[in-house]
């Protein structure tokens, strides 16, 4: 799972590496669970097909999926929704709207912050591409008709992660191993669009090669 990454606050770099510039607001580099963030999708007036690829637009959300048919929004709000188990997400009350509504996101970040307890003790570490470009990660995202008028919302869908060599170094010893699909540049027009039934064809672990890491 992921609880911290580093948001891309350079617009241009933003616009070269994902095709759009940000939305204009106030940005957090330094991004946690319940935060404003950015976030891709395709437009939801879009077509379908293969005419929709090069639509997506950015828009600001919380970091943390509200669904759209929550009503208790104060118990909602308690829930730790940052994170999405790809396994189980149709069947979730929380994920599986957007989910079976093939809601897809892509959340762009330079970096993710993963705890090392190798050690025997929690040693934050920075995780970022060993080619220094930005990471796309997959995300589900939703929209909720609050009282005081519509709130966007994501949430980063995680893979089993313990065999995978370099992530398996990352949370504690006794839990079950957990990292964020990191997206192939070439794959992000088709994760916009892939119909519901073909997600689970894009929740692939990252080559390790890919990744580096720095204790922090």
């Amino acid at each position: 799972m992921c609880s911290h990454y580093q948001a891309i606050k350079e617009r241009e770099r933003y616009f070269r590496k994902f095709g759009v510039h940000p939305p204009a607001h106030d940005y957090v580099e330094d991004m946690w669970p319940k935060y404003q963030g950015t976030f891709l999708r395709r437009p939801p007036e879009a077509g379908s097909g293969d005419e929709a690829v090069a639509v997506r637009e950015a828009q600001v959300g919380r970091w943390g999926l509200v669904p759209w048919a929550t009503t208790d929004a104060v118990k909602q709000f308690k829930l730790s929704t940052f994170n999405a188990r790809s396994e189980t997400a149709a069947r979730s009350f929380t994920f599986g709207p957007a989910w079976r509504r093939g809601q897809h996101c892509i959340i762009p970040a330079d970096a993710i912050y993963e705890p090392d307890w190798r050690s025997g003790r929690h040693m934050p570490t920075r995780i970022a591409r060993a080619d220094g470009e930005p990471l796309g990660l997959a995300g589900l995202w939703d929209r909720w008709e609050s009282p005081t008028g519509p709130l966007l919302s994501y949430t980063m869908l995680t893979i089993n992660a313990d065999d995978h060599v370099f992530m398996c170094r990352f949370h504690r010893p006794d839990e079950e191993k957990r990292m964020v699909v990191v997206l192939r540049p070439q794959d992000y027009g088709a994760w916009l669009t892939a119909p519901p039934g073909s997600a689970m064809d894009f929740m692939r672990q990252c080559p390790p090669a890919v990744l580096v890491s720095e204790v922090r």
